[in-house]
């Protein structure tokens, strides 16, 4: 199933077909640790509704309410090779190969809910960067008792010149307006994603294709409950978060975004999240 937030309430899909509860807070209508069974009971004898697109299309929000958006980095190989051949000139590629092999995962805050971009709104470059790629990535939903029950698509908009030019500039590569898109929905399977189930990113520039990739999720080093686990070691969210687990697809070191570009993420199971670049 899968659940979407507009302004006027949540819609859930089940069997291709949509209903709309009206007037709903999303922070406690998907923070259940039972959530797949919730929407089934929910949906039980409700009756479907006939404008889904036009909801899709005109009132589609980020599906998150007051979730924070966190991070994790180097979880792929490619991943690794990316950043350390981006840093290697400050000195710091040597952090990236450490991190990637060690028992303790690369995780940062990403974004508040009220930075997220959704599906059909505007992502952005920094002005003060001279290279800049999206991030296509698995996002898991945990509730606040750190059950992982759904699962989203992410665009880690990053500033790799930023970043390159010293690791201690990666809040300001990866954090800041317009950085974080989020949607189309939060899946709920009911039950953990197939190891096959492959990512893909296509960039579009005046309607032509540029960039295309796809990656399995297998391809992470990392799991799922491993990134979970230490997210919540020491940290407590009230309403749920969302984590993205880091990125397999890199474009070229001499490609980077430009205003007006299209970028397309999708995940097999879950949909797409498209978004125009400013």
């Amino acid at each position: 199933m899968k659940v979407y937030r507009f302004q006027r309430g949540i819609a859930v899909e089940k069997g291709r077909r949509f209903y709309l509860f009206n007037n709903r807070n999303w922070d406690e209508f998907v923070n259940r640790d039972d959530l797949y069974a919730f929407l089934e009971k929910e949906t039980e004898g409700a009756e479907p509704i006939p404008d889904a697109v036009e909801l899709l299309d005109k009132e589609l929000l980020a599906p998150a309410q007051s979730q924070e958006i966190w991070a994790s980095g180097v979880t792929y190989y490619r991943s690794r090779e990316a950043r350390m051949e981006e840093a290697k000139d400050a000195g710091g590629g040597d952090f990236y190969d450490r991190v990637y092999a060690a028992d303790r995962p690369e995780l940062f805050f990403k974004s508040p809910a009220y930075r997220a971009v959704p599906s059909g709104g505007r992502v952005r470059i920094r002005k003060d960067s001279t290279w800049n790629v999206p991030e296509p990535e698995l996002t898991l939903f945990m509730t606040s008792g750190g059950k992982i029950v759904g699962y989203t698509i992410g665009n880690d908009m990053s500033s790799r010149s930023i970043e390159g030019e010293n690791p201690l500039y990666l809040p300001q590569a990866k954090t800041y307006d317009g950085s974080a898109a989020l949607g189309p929905c939060l899946y709920v399977p009911g039950k953990p994603l197939p190891p096959e189930t492959l990512i893909t990113l296509e960039i579009l520039r005046k309607g032509l294709s540029v960039f295309s990739d796809s990656i399995p999720i297998s391809q992470m080093k990392r799991g799922h409950e491993e990134l979970a686990g230490f997210l919540f070691r020491e940290l407590s969210f009230p309403h749920g978060c969302y984590l993205m687990t880091g990125t397999g697809i890199i474009p070229p070191n001499e490609f980077t975004l430009q205003s007006g570009d299209t970028v397309r993420i999708g995940i097999e199971g879950i949909g797409w999240l498209v978004n125009e670049v400013e």
